[in-house]
């Protein structure tokens, strides 16, 4: 993990995305698999959020759940997290390029998708 510098986060505001295998903004930062296991959740997840200056403090743009087994291992929970990451990374950059993604606040809104007449 790196941590991005204030000034290319000032450059380029609600432009740089980050994925991160937890359910934000529950247990930011590393090792949240165990950590999850740890504090006995049912669920996990992985969520995808726009930088800011915190660590994974970011408006949040996707999220997916992950159900947590009883007898999960780090490994075994970061596999299951990591195809759902697989899944809401590209949708994300998707919805971003389309222009679809509109912050209020610490919200982020999808905007639905809109028919251009000028393509019939």
């Amino acid at each position: 993990m790196r941590i991005i510098t204030k000034p290319l986060i000032e450059a380029f505001p609600l432009r740089i995305m980050n994925i991160h295998p937890s359910l934000l903004p529950a247990f930011p930062g590393l090792g949240v698999q165990q950590k999850a296991i740890d504090y006995g959740v049912k669920f996990s997840g992985c969520t995808v959020h726009f930088v800011d200056a915190g660590v994974d403090t970011g408006p949040i743009i996707i999220q997916a759940a992950v159900a947590v087994e009883d007898d999960d291992t780090d490994e075994s929970l970061s596999k299951r997290i990591l195809k759902e990451e697989h899944r809401i990374y590209p949708e994300a950059i998707r919805l971003f390029s389309k222009g679809r993604l509109e912050v209020a606040g610490r919200r982020v809104v999808v905007k639905k998708k809109t028919i251009d007449p000028s393509t019939y």
